[in-house]
Protein backbone atom coordinates (compact mmCIF):
# COMPACT_ATOMS: atom_id res chain seq x y z
CA UNK A 1 0.00 0.00 0.00
CA UNK A 2 2.72 2.89 0.74
CA UNK A 3 4.82 2.26 -2.31
CA UNK A 4 1.40 2.22 -4.23
CA UNK A 5 0.59 5.61 -2.57
CA UNK A 6 4.83 6.29 -3.64
CA UNK A 7 3.71 5.58 -7.08
CA UNK A 8 0.61 7.18 -7.35
CA UNK A 9 2.16 10.37 -6.27
CA UNK A 10 5.13 10.67 -8.97
CA UNK A 11 2.30 10.76 -11.06
CA UNK A 12 1.66 14.15 -10.24
CA UNK A 13 5.54 14.80 -9.81
CA UNK A 14 7.26 12.95 -13.37
CA UNK A 15 5.23 15.54 -15.60
CA UNK A 16 6.62 18.42 -13.33
CA UNK A 17 9.95 17.87 -12.56
CA UNK A 18 11.23 18.84 -15.48
CA UNK A 19 9.31 21.48 -16.62
CA UNK A 20 7.79 23.70 -13.66
CA UNK A 21 10.21 22.15 -11.00
CA UNK A 22 12.95 22.84 -13.05
CA UNK A 23 12.30 26.50 -13.49
CA UNK A 24 11.83 27.44 -9.88
CA UNK A 25 14.45 28.99 -7.65
CA UNK A 26 16.06 27.05 -4.77
CA UNK A 27 17.89 27.23 -2.10
CA UNK A 28 21.25 25.81 -2.02
CA UNK A 29 20.84 23.06 -0.06
CA UNK A 30 18.63 21.11 -2.64
CA UNK A 31 19.28 17.64 -3.29
CA UNK A 32 20.40 16.56 -6.78
CA UNK A 33 16.80 15.58 -8.51
CA UNK A 34 18.17 11.77 -8.69
CA UNK A 35 18.28 11.13 -4.61
CA UNK A 36 14.72 11.92 -4.11
CA UNK A 37 13.52 8.13 -6.24
CA UNK A 38 15.74 5.84 -3.93
CA UNK A 39 15.35 7.98 -0.51
CA UNK A 40 11.59 7.65 -1.00
CA UNK A 41 11.45 4.28 -1.81
CA UNK A 42 13.54 3.25 1.07
CA UNK A 43 10.93 5.28 3.04
CA UNK A 44 7.98 4.00 1.62
CA UNK A 45 9.62 0.19 2.74
CA UNK A 46 10.42 1.35 6.41
CA UNK A 47 6.71 2.87 6.43
CA UNK A 48 5.55 -0.54 5.51
CA UNK A 49 7.65 -2.77 7.78
CA UNK A 50 6.39 -0.51 10.58
CA UNK A 51 3.01 -0.24 9.43
CA UNK A 52 2.88 -4.35 9.39
CA UNK A 53 4.90 -4.47 12.72
CA UNK A 54 2.07 -3.12 14.42
CA UNK A 55 -0.72 -4.77 12.38
CA UNK A 56 0.64 -8.25 13.73
CA UNK A 57 1.79 -7.30 17.22
CA UNK A 58 -1.53 -5.42 17.90
CA UNK A 59 -4.34 -7.96 16.31
CA UNK A 60 -6.97 -5.49 16.40
CA UNK A 61 -6.63 -4.56 19.20
CA UNK A 62 -7.62 -0.71 19.96
CA UNK A 63 -4.31 0.87 19.96
CA UNK A 64 -3.62 -0.61 16.41
CA UNK A 65 -6.88 0.87 15.05
CA UNK A 66 -5.75 3.81 16.39
CA UNK A 67 -2.49 3.57 15.07
CA UNK A 68 -2.79 2.20 11.55
CA UNK A 69 -6.04 4.90 11.03
CA UNK A 70 -2.83 7.57 11.77
CA UNK A 71 -0.92 5.95 9.65
CA UNK A 72 -3.44 5.81 7.06
CA UNK A 73 -3.81 9.52 7.58
CA UNK A 74 -0.65 10.48 7.16
CA UNK A 75 -0.22 8.37 3.94
CA UNK A 76 -2.68 10.38 2.73
CA UNK A 77 -1.20 13.88 3.59
CA UNK A 78 1.85 12.28 1.88
CA UNK A 79 -0.39 11.93 -1.43
CA UNK A 80 -1.42 15.09 -1.11
CA UNK A 81 1.40 16.98 -0.92
CA UNK A 82 2.47 15.66 -4.18
CA UNK A 83 -0.76 16.73 -5.60
CA UNK A 84 -0.86 20.21 -4.32
CA UNK A 85 3.04 20.53 -4.71
CA UNK A 86 3.29 19.34 -8.65
CA UNK A 87 -0.35 18.93 -9.80
CA UNK A 88 -1.47 22.16 -8.71
CA UNK A 89 2.60 23.90 -8.25
CA UNK A 90 1.05 25.13 -5.11
CA UNK A 91 4.19 25.50 -2.83
CA UNK A 92 2.19 27.58 -0.15
CA UNK A 93 -0.82 25.24 -0.09
CA UNK A 94 1.71 22.26 -0.10
CA UNK A 95 3.41 24.15 3.31
CA UNK A 96 0.00 23.67 5.03
CA UNK A 97 -0.25 20.07 4.03
CA UNK A 98 3.09 18.88 5.34
CA UNK A 99 2.66 20.84 8.21
CA UNK A 100 -0.38 18.57 9.02
CA UNK A 101 1.80 15.55 7.59
CA UNK A 102 4.60 16.05 10.14
CA UNK A 103 2.04 16.54 12.93
CA UNK A 104 0.28 13.00 11.58
CA UNK A 105 3.88 11.46 11.47
CA UNK A 106 4.56 12.33 14.83
CA UNK A 107 1.40 11.11 16.09
CA UNK A 108 1.94 7.67 14.29
CA UNK A 109 5.39 7.35 15.80
CA UNK A 110 3.78 8.01 19.22
CA UNK A 111 0.54 5.34 18.72
CA UNK A 112 3.10 2.77 16.94
CA UNK A 113 5.94 3.15 20.05
CA UNK A 114 2.59 1.82 22.43
CA UNK A 115 2.80 -1.50 19.73
CA UNK A 116 6.42 -1.78 18.65
CA UNK A 117 9.29 0.45 19.35
CA UNK A 118 10.74 -1.01 16.28
CA UNK A 119 7.67 0.33 14.44
CA UNK A 120 8.04 3.95 15.69
CA UNK A 121 12.13 3.91 15.23
CA UNK A 122 11.42 2.82 11.50
CA UNK A 123 9.89 5.88 11.06
CA UNK A 124 12.46 7.70 12.27
CA UNK A 125 14.18 8.46 8.94
CA UNK A 126 11.02 9.21 7.59
CA UNK A 127 10.07 12.21 9.96
CA UNK A 128 13.82 13.47 9.37
CA UNK A 129 13.61 13.94 6.52
CA UNK A 130 10.11 14.94 6.17
CA UNK A 131 11.26 17.85 8.01
CA UNK A 132 14.25 18.31 5.90
CA UNK A 133 11.46 18.23 2.73
CA UNK A 134 9.33 21.24 5.34
CA UNK A 135 12.22 23.03 5.53
CA UNK A 136 12.77 22.93 1.18
CA UNK A 137 9.29 23.38 0.92
CA UNK A 138 9.05 26.69 2.66
CA UNK A 139 12.09 28.05 0.98
CA UNK A 140 10.50 27.39 -2.28
CA UNK A 141 7.43 29.16 -1.65
CA UNK A 142 9.69 31.98 -0.65
CA UNK A 143 11.92 32.81 -2.85
CA UNK A 144 9.16 31.86 -5.51
CA UNK A 145 6.48 34.41 -4.95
Amino acid sequence: MTLGVGFAGSLFTAPAVDTWYAALRKPAFTPPGWLFAPVWTALYVMMAAAAFLVWRVGAGSRWTVAALTAFAVQLGLNFLWSVIFFGWKQPGWAMVDIIALWIMIAVTMALFARLSALACWLLAPYIIWVTFASVLNFEIWRLNP
